[in-house]
């Protein structure tokens, strides 16, 4: 029996706090509807889909790299890194694992690699689901152990806000030090 994986991540390109994965495994007899891209949904259809992706798939798990292990290793292999403590921590083991974008982390299982895969391929686009409202959720409630930062509305992104309030507070202990905006505001 062919047990696959989906892997994606959430948060590669933000300034702030950990890189997500999360890898699923559906369950077959059980079809999810509305499985799509998360950024391509609302808020409400993620937290949705997250919730029936946790109670119907045969397996799920999430896994992370810190700002810390980002910094000292660099945002792809720190992606990657995430990517496979998701699978460690899948509660059965895959034998074969769908990865979105063209890199791969390095597992003991074939992997494959697809470009675009969030929206086309059911597994990833729940794994996608998952990472995103994990990190989401993380990003709300880190707002208030970093105030003033609006973490919890830009979710730690680069916006113009972000920047603004980095000028002005500077980097909070959950920022990712080795990224060009947050470096630049620790030389003034």
């Amino acid at each position: 029996m062919i047990r696959c994986a989906g892997v994606d991540e959430a948060g590669r390109g933000c300034l702030v706090g950990a890189v997500i994965a999360a890898a699923v495994i559906l369950d077959p007899e059980r079809p999810i509807a509305g499985l799509a891209d998360s950024k391509k949904l609302t808020a409400s259809q993620r937290t949705r889909l997250d919730t029936e992706i946790r109670a119907k798939s045969q397996a799920f798990a999430i896994g992370r790299a810190e700002p810390g292990e980002i910094d000292r290793r660099n945002i792809l292999q720190a992606s990657l890194l995430a990517m496979q403590r998701a699978v460690a921590g899948l509660s059965m083991r895959p034998n074969r694992v769908r990865v979105d974008g063209i890199h791969a982390p390095f597992l003991d299982v074939p992997v494959e690699t697809i470009i675009g895969g969030d929206g086309r391929v059911a597994e990833i686009a729940a794994a996608s689901i998952l990472a995103k409202v994990a990190r989401d959720r993380e990003m709300r409630l880190l707002d208030a152990f970093a105030p003033g930062y609006g973490i919890g509305c830009h979710k730690g992104y680069p916006t113009s806000a972000h920047r603004q309030s980095l000028q002005f507070l500077g980097p909070s202990r959950w920022h990712r030090l080795s990224f060009r905006p947050v470096r630049s505001v620790m030389k003034h």
